[in-house]
Order: C-alpha cells, then sequence, then structure tokens
C-alpha cells in the first residue's frame, strides 16, 4: 500500500461522553455542528464524524436529528459526511443499525467489543456482519474502527465473509488511547500497521487525549492520514483548552503540509475512500 501524496483531515466535532455543561465550547446543536462543519472544511478537513445530541444536548441516535444534521451539513458543504453507528455505548445494538436510515456517505463500523473506561462498547459479530451487509445494499462506504489489534483479524473475518464494501477499497481508523484498548503510541501504531489485512487500501489514526500529538505525527511519518477533533482530546497546549474543531484541524493541515503531504479535497477524499458523491 503506498503512501498518498495528500493527507485525509477527518474532523470528529463532538462524540457522545462529553458534556456541554462542562465544555460549553462543544458544539451539539444543529447550528452549531454545521458552523463547525463549514469552519472545518475551510482549515482542510475533508469529512466530518457526526454524533448528535437531543436538545437538552444528550446523545441520541433520534432518526430525524440524524437525517437533518446530514442534509444541513450536505447542503452547506463539501464533506464526506460520515455517522457514528457505535453512538453511545448505551445505546442498543438494534438502535444503531438505524443510523444508515439517514442516508451518510460514509458510517463507522468498529471491529469488536472493547472496554471502554468503566463501561464496555459492544460490537459483537452477529451486529458487525449485518451492519456491514446492510452498508453494501445502502451504498454507505464504512471506516472500519480498531480499537486494539485483535479487531482486524474481525475485519478479515468480515470481508472473507462478505466481500468489498461499496466502492471497492478498505479503509481502517486506528482508534487509540481509550482506556481499555491499544495504547496511543508509536509502537502499538507500528504494530498495527503490520497486521492489515491485505484488502486495506488506506489507513489513518486517531490519538485520544495525550496521546492525541504523538500520534497524529507517527500516523503523518508513517504515510497514513489522520482525524482530530474535540470528541477525541480538549487539550490544544499545556494549560490551554481547545476553543473551536477548527484549531485542531488548522494544526494537522500545517504539520502535514510540513512534511510535503498537504490536505486533501473533498473530491480527492471521496476518490480514497470509494464513497458515492450523493451531493
Amino acid at each position: 500500500m503506498a503512501a498518498s501524496p495528500r493527507t485525509l483531515i477527518t474532523v470528529a466535532p463532538t462524540g457522545a461522553e462529553l458534556d456541554k455543561a462542562r465544555v460549553p465550547q462543544l458544539p451539539t446543536t444543529l447550528e452549531e455542528l454545521v458552523e463547525t462543519a463549514r469552519s472545518c472544511e475551510e482549515a482542510g478537513a475533508a469529512v466530518v464524524h457526526l454524533h448528535i445530541r437531543d436538545a437538552q444536548h444528550r446523545p441520541t441516535l433520534d432518526g430525524g436529528r440524524l437525517k437533518a444534521a446530514v442534509d444541513a451539513v450536505r447542503e452547506q458543504t463539501s464533506l464526506v459526511v460520515q455517522l457514528s453507528t457505535g453512538g453511545s455505548v448505551h445505546d442498543p445494538l438494534e438502535q444503531r443499525l438505524t443510523v444508515l436510515d439517514a442516508e451518510p456517505d460514509s458510517c463507522s463500523l468498529t471491529c469488536g467489543t472493547v472496554n471502554f473506561g468503566d463501561d464496555v462498547f459492544l460490537n459483537p459479530w452477529g451486529f458487525m456482519s449485518e451492519l456491514y451487509v446492510q452498508a453494501q445494499d445502502r451504498e454507505v462506504v464504512p471506516e472500519f474502527e480498531v480499537f486494539d489489534l485483535g479487531q482486524l483479524a474481525s475485519l478479515a473475518r468480515l470481508l472473507d465473509a462478505h466481500g468489498l464494501p461499496f466502492g471497492g477499497k478498505v479503509h481502517v481508523d486506528f482508534v487509540t488511547g481509550v482506556p481499555g484498548g491499544m495504547p496511543g503510541t508509536t509502537a502499538a501504531l507500528v504494530a498495527g500497521l503490520a497486521a492489515l489485512p491485505p484488502e486495506v487500501t488506506s489507513w489513518s489514526a486517531t490519538g485520544i487525549g495525550r496521546s492525541h500529538l504523538p500520534v497524529l505525527a507517527a500516523a503523518l511519518s508513517a504515510g497514513g492520514h489522520v482525524r482530530v477533533g474535540m470528541e477525541d482530546n480538549l487539550v490544544y497546549a499545556r494549560g490551554r483548552q481547545v476553543q473551536h474543531n477548527r484549531e485542531l484541524v488548522e494544526r494537522a493541515a500545517e504539520l502535514a503540509t510540513l512534511v510535503q503531504r498537504p490536505p486533501m479535497s473533498t473530491d480527492e477524499a471521496r476518490e480514497l475512500l470509494g464513497v458515492r458523491d450523493r451531493r
């Protein structure tokens, strides 16, 4: 797998874990999400990974809110719109399958169950398999999220059982630094790269919390792509909290440009990922 001459930057602006009351700058309303998406696209992001909140800023998988967010971001940006099928760790599996009804360009597909701090992020084989087949049928491109190295075996099993995703590309995102998953270190990322199934055509990496910058640098140096955003990290530097997702995208774009792999456009991202253009 040859390194891309340009870097795919994904922004994950909100997540399901953070409390709006404690982090008021977290974009949770539809208006805030759209503003964030537009600003991050200007800064160099090509994919937005969305979690949705309700009127009380609580995580929700409400179909109407999901569809409204997809439509609004698609109307006002050219970003690849990716919905989380993980939701909150407390969401039931059957409700997580309904995310595809909102017709995103892409969806996350986590390749196994993992301890998630004090909770368990449940992704049994039957759920993974059903989500994958539904994504194929609906022409939605999955991003395979890997929280631990053993999950790469589950990815290989999915591909063996059901073939390639819609579009024919296989993109993996290593989510590192979650308490209970693989550590956010260069060594762990390199071990993951060595275990990638041969069908994988591109990969990115995410560092949670303190591992944010080390993993960002490791991914760029290894020829991969990156995910940044307030879902994963709230601290820009010692004593300075992130005030807007754009700050993290701008820094990633600057680093990517410094290593001679500047951010790719949204059209280039669609080609890389095999995404159907629904604009």
